[in-house]
């Protein structure tokens, strides 16, 4: 998810949000729900049943509001614009795993 995430910014032109956190929180739990639904079901919302959203499609990264308006609820992708965008579009896996250690 790292790598999408990366790719993907370069190819939207976003930006990674300034606090690298937010980064690295929202890639593992894309990472988590790849793996336990099969889909980068979106991890900062509420779902009464997350098998069914992922299957639905809606809202796996990029959710269809990014995909349509540049919109990320995550602040993973933000456009140049956003007050916190940062300047990256890398983040390192053990940014992540730092961050991420006691999540």
């Amino acid at each position: 998810m790292r790598k999408f995430s990366e790719q993907f910014c370069r190819k939207s032109d976003t930006y990674f949000c300034v606090d690298k956190s937010v980064t690295a929180v929202v890639i593992k739990g894309l990472a988590e729900h790849r793996e336990t639904l099969g889909a980068p079901l979106c991890p900062c919302r509420y779902y009464e049943d997350k098998e069914a959203e992922a299957k639905q499609g809606f809202w796996n990264c990029p959710c269809v509001p990014m995909r349509e308006r540049k919109e990320c609820h995550c602040m993973l992708f933000l456009t140049p614009d956003n007050d916190f965008a940062g300047k990256d579009q890398t983040i390192t896996l053990d940014e992540i795993r730092e961050v991420t250690a006691n999540v």
